[in-house]
């Protein structure tokens, strides 16, 4: 009788009894896929929602649906999350601080008491209506931006019971000692708040068990992220040191009505000096909000939506942003003041970026830039953090299959043409790109770079070349004119 095995299972020098041994073996792929380059992490505050848990949000209609509407706060999620999206950015990852002082809205039904499961103002919306059915009860609960639910049971306890197996339940019921009658009744939730504006300590959050604020956001695929409306430059490292562990691109701010002057001697006392964060200049946009009206609010997620919407190749420098109505220094009449080459020079000297209008491109918003935090010339564009993220990340997404292999001249082979595969359909997507003729990455692994004296002991190493391509910041047209200027031309006479 034949045998089946699937492959790695059978010891094929050692058979003894003459038979049929079939091997069943996995299909082998050596296709690496890249990582996401477009998810937007978002820690603001909002008036509804889980605290310090990392929500995926699609859409402003997603957001709604689990944070509520709009607030009129600098610091409020739902605002970054809306100006983004007018960047085209479509993925994001929404985390809600508060300071610890929220309280969730409330109600009572005949001594039954209704708590919204979370707190904020938003729960204030809530209504809680019972009605009488021709099999007991039923409890509807209503919020015109939330959602609504039926909960039916027969009793109090039915209904709890029922509200409780509910994971996305607006409400939670809590029964008094001694549990009254059903009766049909209904009562509008009151008393929810959102406490007071965060600490940055809060913001930030801690990295521990229950990760909150900025840490919460680790191991959720961000590519870019902000700590909304936060403008406590003693942020900066701890950002920047997040950044660069999680391989994300920190997008901060200064303050609002900041001066050239006292942002460069605060970026250089706070000792920020990272390609994972890009430091925008504090002058604050006039953004007019379809809930709130006209608002001043933090270039952050015009910048972070934007470069979330790009390829990571890409720089924001000179890329149009879209619903800007102002800014602190052009008024909002568009263009009474203009940064004077002076003024940005030392800015971008100094590794700060900023939102302006005229962009080099014509009369538009746009990132005038497109360099982070760092001070080194190689490190310090958009491009350069984006696109090592990008690839690094990649990386560690699909390499990890390796590990475990039987080294030899096979396993060295696979890996390098995964690699190599990889590597070149970013090439055929002009993520990388073709200069004098030569490929722009190389992949060495072999007995070269792993000796039997480090195979041996358990280790393979791979090293991988990637030339980025340069972004055109400084382009120079050299024009010769006048009467006397001789003009060849391949094409002949004009005749």
């Amino acid at each position: 009788m034949s045998l089946v095995y699937q492959a790695g299972t059978l010891n094929t020098t050692a058979l003894t009894v003459p038979n049929l041994y079939v091997q069943i073996a996995q299909p082998q792929t050596l296709a690496l896929a890249g990582a996401s380059s477009s998810q937007l992490g978002i820690v603001g505050t909002a008036g509804w929602g889980p605290v310090g848990m990392p929500l995926p949000i699609g859409s402003m209609s997603d957001y709604i649906a689990a944070f509520g509407g709009k607030q009129n706060k600098t610091t409020d999620a739902g605002l970054a999350v809306n100006i983004a999206v007018m960047q085209e950015a479509s993925s994001f990852v929404v985390v809600r601080v508060t300071d610890g002082t929220d309280v969730a809205a409330s109600g009572m039904l005949d001594g039954v008491t209704i708590q919204a499961v979370h707190t904020g103002s938003v729960g204030n919306g809530i209504v809680a209506a019972v009605t009488a059915t021709g099999s007991g009860f039923a409890l509807a609960v209503t919020h015109a931006d939330l959602g609504a639910t039926t909960y039916a049971g027969a009793d109090w306890s039915a209904i709890m019971a029922a509200v409780a197996q509910d994971l996305n339940a607006l409400v939670k019921v809590v029964l008094p000692e001694t549990v009254p009658a059903v009766a049909a009744a209904n009562v509008t939730l009151s008393g929810g708040t959102d406490g007071g504006v965060p600490t940055t300590a809060q913001f930030i959050g801690q990295d521990s068990t229950v990760r909150t604020g900025m840490y919460a956001l680790r191991g959720q695929g961000c590519a870019v992220a902000l700590l909304h409306g936060v403008t406590d430059s003693t942020s900066y490292t701890a950002q920047a040191a997040f950044g660069t562990s999680e391989g994300v691109y920190m997008i901060a701010v200064g303050p609002a009505s900041d001066t050239v002057t006292n942002a460069i001697s605060v970026k250089a006392a706070s000792g920020l000096d990272a390609a994972s964060v890009k430091l925008m200049f504090g002058d604050w946009l006039w953004w007019n909000d379809d809930a709130n009206g006209m608002m001043l609010v933090s270039p952050q997620a015009f910048a972070g939506g934007r470069l979330a919407a790009l390829s990571p190749e890409q720089s924001s420098l000179n890329k149009a942003l879209s619903g800007i109505v102002g800014s602190q220094k052009a008024g909002l009449t568009g263009s009474s003041a203009t940064y004077s080459t002076a003024e940005l020079s030392v800015l971008f000297t100094a590794g700060i970026d900023v939102i302006c209008n005229p962009a080099p491109g014509g009369t538009y918003w746009a990132v005038r830039c497109g360099h982070n935090a760092s001070s080194k010339s190689t490190m310090n564009g958009d491009n350069y953090t984006r696109l090592t993220n990008y690839i690094a990340s990649s990386l560690a997404g699909g390499m990890g299959a390796y590990v475990g292999e039987v080294i030899n001249d096979t396993l060295f082979s696979d890996i390098r043409s995964t690699l190599l595969g990889f590597l070149s359909s970013l090439l055929s997507q002009g993520i990388l790109g073709v200069q004098n003729g030569e490929l722009p990455y190389s992949v060495v692994c072999d007995s070269s770079n792993n000796p039997q004296s480090r195979t041996a002991l358990g280790y393979v190493q791979a090293d991988v070349a990637v030339r980025y391509q340069g972004i055109n910041e400084k382009f120079i047209v050299n024009l010769q004119g006048g009467a006397s200027v001789t003009v060849s031309s391949a094409s002949g006479s004009v005749g």
